[in-house]
């Protein structure tokens, strides 16, 4: 059987889709399994043993556009898939397997999809399965009859190859961090929006703070269009951080957090991402919902204020801002110190790939 998973558009949401893939993956032992997904989320599944082969979505190159997409499903339509199951909500992902011809597509009944679906699954109601955005996924796969129950996994773990802890090792040196004390990784930015996103200036004093009271490296993490906000932090730092923002790429980033010891951030595939590969993490959340997009481990600290329009997961903030506003660096402070004195942090342990 040759199976193809339409995986999700975001980093956060592809790692908490893993536990669905891998139930895909025990069911069909001995299938061919692809995922199709954009390249920086394929880059996130490279390693994790759940697929055969990885098909990039280049949405914004040779598959943009109405040309593309049909460009797209002829390349699928080649490799004769037997089966599609559809974990992007989106009408697009409905559309690519029905031109592709593929006879069994599965997915949830939204978004005007349903005509384009041999199989409409019907969408969780309210209070039928667990918030959490895990639970959503795995959901599909049990209806679709391939698992019995919903497993509630405490901790979704990504493995990294160590010839990439080597080379990140290498690179965070290059960046200026000496490794001889504990290393704060940083992501103060969020792919979503800016009403997700903690003011700068509460980074910076927050991790003053903990450098005043402590021997600690800041590495800040981002991506290119992130570099103000690290910019807008490392300018108010009283010791210069090291700063890969816009200089590091998906694959590198389970590595490179990896080789710190704690995490700091906004609700962001960053957080997921280095909550996947063990590190403690300290996770301001807003405008969004924590019990639906916690990440995935036990060893997480939410921080939050709760003003009546949260949570509104609106990208940008139509008003003031007051749900980030009101988290205060002293609360994010405590929440640190907490991970911080609860032993000595070492470097997250991993599975290597």
């Amino acid at each position: 059987m040759k199976i193809l998973v339409r995986a999700t558009n975001w980093v956060g949401d592809a790692i908490m889709a893993i536990p669905a893939l891998r139930a895909v993956r025990a069911k069909f032992p001995d299938a061919q399994i692809a995922i199709l997904a954009r390249p920086y989320v394929a880059d996130i599944y490279r390693h994790q043993q759940v697929a055969d082969e990885l098909i990039a979505y280049d949405w914004k190159g040779i598959h943009a556009g109405f040309a593309g997409r049909e460009r797209l499903a002829a390349e699928l339509r080649t490799k004769n898939f037997d089966l599609a199951l559809l974990l992007q909500n989106a009408f697009d992902a409905a559309w690519l397997a029905w031109r592709a011809k593929i006879p069994r597509r599965i997915g949830y009944a939204r978004d005007g999809r349903s005509m384009l679906l041999s199989e409409a699954v019907p969408v969780p109601r309210h209070g039928e399965v667990p918030a959490h955005e895990k639970f959503y996924y795995l959901e599909l796969v049990r209806r679709a009859g391939w698992l019995n129950e919903l497993v509630d996994e405490q901790f979704i773990q990504l493995a990294v190859p160590s010839e990439q802890l080597a080379a990140a090792e290498a690179k965070l040196r290059g960046a200026g961090s000496l490794g001889k004390s504990t290393r704060i990784a940083v992501g103060a930015g969020a792919s979503y929006g800016s009403a997700k996103c903690w003011p700068p200036e509460r980074f910076a004093a927050t991790l003053n703070h903990l450098q005043m009271h402590g021997d600690a490296e800041v590495i800040l993490f981002g991506t290119p269009a992130e570099a103000q906000v690290s910019e807008a932090i490392a300018t108010r730092l009283m010791k210069p951080p090291s700063n890969l923002t816009g200089q590091t790429n998906i694959a590198e980033l389970p590595a490179l957090l990896s080789r710190c010891q704690i995490f700091l951030g906004n609700d962001s595939g960053a957080m997921h991402v280095a909550a996947a590969v063990g590190l403690p993490a300290v996770a301001v959340f807003g405008p969004t919902d924590p019990f639906g997009t916690a990440p995935v481990t036990p060893r997480c600290t939410i921080v939050q204020e709760k003003p009546y329009c949260s949570p509104c997961f609106l990208r940008r903030c139509p008003t003031d801002h007051r749900c980030m506003t009101a988290v205060q660096p002293a609360a994010v402070e405590a929440a640190l110190a907490l991970w911080l004195a609860a032993g000595k942090l070492r470097a997250a342990e991993v599975p290597s790939a």
